[in-house]
């Protein structure tokens, strides 16, 4: 196996995450259809909303406070459920998150963006090999 592509396969299993560049306020439309499990500020992760489906747990990170779902509610594969986030939130209390201004951020970030976590199992997988770039 070439180097690179060994180092870049052990990054991705470190950083077990795809980080997609997204404007803010962009919709996140829901990958597959399952159970909202958590909606919340999630350290790390910053706001957040966690779908699971069968045996899969789908987080999406850095999302904006103002959620569009609840927990226990059912949403459908395409469904809306919440919207990019801002780089700065305010009101989190105990938030060691900050920018290189002091201000608080939507956990650990520098911009706006989705952060997607796929878990199957409990352990994280590589989202490109479940999300389709075709429109189906």
């Amino acid at each position: 196996m070439d180097i690179e592509i060994g180092l870049l396969l052990e990054l991705q299993a470190i950083i077990l995450a795809l980080i997609l560049e997204h404007l803010l306020g962009a919709n996140i439309l829901a990958i597959t259809s399952g159970t909202v499990t958590f909606i919340g500020f999630n350290g790390a992760g910053g706001y957040t909303v966690t779908i699971k489906s069968e045996n899969f747990t789908i987080s999406y990170c850095h999302v904006s406070p103002v959620f569009l779902v609840t927990v226990g509610e059912y949403v459908f594969k395409g469904t809306t459920i919440a919207n990019v986030g801002p780089k700065n939130v305010y009101g989190v209390p105990n938030n060691p998150y900050k920018d290189s201004n002091g201000n608080p951020t939507n956990g650990a970030t520098t911009g706006s963006h989705l952060h997607l976590t796929i878990k199957k199992d409990g352990k994280a997988v590589n989202p490109l090999d479940y999300i389709s770039s075709s429109s189906s």
